[in-house]
């Protein structure tokens, strides 16, 4: 029988490298499906509950292996719901091509039912290419532009495939005139800075005597050149959210996150420095970088259109992290005064000592920071953690000290809610090996984490290692929300749009085969811990937490203050609590609790 379209698309994707698609079926995408089937397991398909949550998948496998992600989806609707996970790879710079179905061509233009113009709705998010296929001679270049473009600009891109396309034979472009015959195949530059710019970088650094260095995901493959750079320079290093897992935080020159969730450290790093030096990142609160005119600057970034954007920059370097810093140590000169080393290490035994003090402070009926400090000694070397938005990203961001090994990320750049389950489902299926554990609110997990619960009943066995943990905090509130409204806007607490239906999430888990845990005790949780890691099947562990608990900025301004204090004057509802949590986090500092040490 002669090969379809179809047929042709999945072997042409298994020889650019794909082996694993993450989708949902319908009419408009059977021929594909089909096609999977008849390739006897070469590409493997991964069912998820919702398509938003196949394409937040495909840009999970994207981070954690570096491959290319492909989700596919049917048409009309099933196009539509790929949009949220699709925007998450696309301001992640993570490449993603997305498949779907369109009605037949017949039809198109004729306000067919599920006729939706995609090529017009992925404009935007895939604007690299996306291209709508007409006759079987084109698929060919459409599916090898669209795969080497996401690869090699680290894009979203999209191919629309009418579904009477897909069961056509195909035929192979024509040598004639008005065709094309692509290829397959991909290798990576060399991109390293000219020898000119990077002596006017290395000049900047060396004269510096108090630098700081900010790193994004854009180094997380150049962690041990970052390290060289920093120690010869002195330089005390802060990681945005994505650049977690670059070094590890037992470093004393790393002062951890930076941001509105991050670090005392960071602040006082970004505050008192002479010289910055970012690398890979595109952290965009200018507010946590140095002032205009304090700091001389230095950016290295693969991708010229995010240089000079956050900080102005004296010297703006294209080129791949580790080769230009690599390139660029040979100029460097080894710093000899530990008087900036000594503070930054000062700061940041300080702060650990701050976030234990933090931890440890009485909630009701328990601090969500001590859920993950008790998780973070106990971390496995080669874990993988995934986190939610929310305020479940504060600790995410701070308490969980990182070893050399770890994996870690979250949506990043759209910072949308619903991503940590996918995520953590995407890295078990690129590691099976490896432990996962994601981080979720309860305001994510009722948005859409609780089905994709069942995604991992169906497919844990087949996983080499069992060991994957949804740990929830359930606090019945949207909490991040509720404290923006009240810092930011200084508006109370509105329970009409923040409270949320108490849910058993750990029971909902048993009901589908998997684990559950329930914690309503702060002295319950390590040993919930404990038994969740060494647990012979997926777990979800529920933590009932206190959503009055701040989450405390590295430095609140005095119109965070102001607005703070206006809200609970304006009648919040829950400011008795509020103010009882947030004298406890901030005099923790000043009257610090330490743990029995027995």
């Amino acid at each position: 029988m002669q090969a379809t379209v179809s047929d042709f698309l999945v072997a042409r994707l298994y020889d650019w490298g794909v082996r694993r698609i993450f989708g949902y079926p319908g009419d408009g995408i059977n021929g594909m499906f089909g096609a999977l089937q008849r390739a006897g397991g070469k590409i493997e398909f991964v069912q998820v509950r919702h398509e938003e949550m196949a394409a937040f998948m495909a840009s999970a496998h994207a981070k954690f292996t570096g491959e290319l992600g492909v989700c596919m989806a049917t048409s009309g609707p099933g196009a539509t719901h790929l949009i949220t996970g699709l925007y998450d790879a696309r301001l992640d710079h993570m490449p993603v091509l997305a498949i779907t179905g369109q009605q037949a061509r017949t039809a198109v233009g004729g306000h067919y039912q599920q006729e939706v113009d995609l090529a017009a709705m992925f404009r935007d998010v895939a604007g690299a290419f996306v291209h709508q296929a007409s006759m079987p001679a084109q698929v060919r270049h459409l599916l090898d532009r669209a795969v080497r473009i996401a690869i090699g600009q680290r894009r979203v891109t999209a191919l629309v495939l009418p579904n009477d396309l897909q069961e056509m034979p195909y035929t192979e472009p024509p040598r004639a005139h008005g065709t094309v015959h692509s290829g397959v195949g991909y290798s990576a530059p060399s991109v390293i800075p000219q020898a000119a710019d990077l002596e006017r970088a290395a000049d900047i650094l060396n004269s510096g005597r108090r630098v700081a260095m900010l790193v994004g995901a854009g180094a997380l493959g150049a962690s041990a050149e970052v390290a060289v750079v920093a120690e010869t320079l002195g330089a005390g290093v802060a990681k945005a959210l994505l650049g977690k897992a670059v070094l590890p935080d037992e470093l004393p020159y790393v002062t951890g996150a930076i941001g509105l969730l991050g670090t005392e450290p960071s602040w006082e790093l970004m505050s008192h420095c002479d010289t910055l030096l970012m690398v890979g990142s595109g952290f965009p609160y200018a507010e946590f970088l140095p002032k205009e005119g304090q700091a001389r600057g230095v950016q290295i970034d693969l991708d010229p259109g995010m240089l000079g954007l956050r900080y102005p920059m004296e010297v703006n370097l294209v080129g791949d992290s580790a080769q230009t810093l690599r390139a660029l140590l040979p100029l460097l000169q080894r710093k000899t005064d530990r008087y900036w080393p000594d503070r930054i290490a000062r700061w940041n035994e300080r702060w650990w000592k701050t976030l234990e003090d933090r931890a440890l402070q009485p909630a009701y009926p328990v601090n969500p920071q001590r859920v993950l400090w008790e998780l973070s000694p106990k971390l496995p070397g080669n874990v993988i953690v995934t986190s939610d938005s929310g305020t479940c990203a504060n600790w995410y961001a701070r308490d969980l000290n990182f070893k050399p090994g770890m994996m870690g990320s979250l949506s990043g750049g759209l910072a949308s809610m619903g991503a940590a389950v996918p995520y953590a489902i995407a890295a078990k299926f690129a590691h099976p090996d490896r432990p996962v554990i994601a981080l979720v609110g309860d305001g994510a997990m009722q948005m859409n984490n609780m089905a994709e619960l069942i995604t991992v009943s169906k497919y844990w066995k087949r996983w080499k290692s069992p060991k994957w943990i949804c740990m929830v905090l359930n606090n019945q509130d949207l909490n991040e929300v509720t404290w923006e409204q009240r810092v930011m806007e200084g508006d109370p607490k509105f329970p009409a749009s923040q409270d949320i239906p108490d849910v058993p999430y750990h029971r909902f888990a048993e009901l589908i085969g998997l684990k559950g845990i329930y914690v309503d005790n702060p002295d319950q949780l390590a040993g919930a811990w404990d038994e969740a890691l060494d647990a012979d099947r997926p777990v979800v562990l529920e933590v009932k937490t206190d959503p009055d608990v701040p989450p405390l900025p590295p430095h609140v301004t005095l119109q965070q203050a102001r607005n703070f204090a206006t809200a609970l004057a304006y009648g919040d509802p829950d400011a008795s609590g509020v103010l009882r949590g947030t004298a406890r986090q901030v005099l923790s500092a000043l009257f610090p609790v330490h743990r029995d040490k027995e």
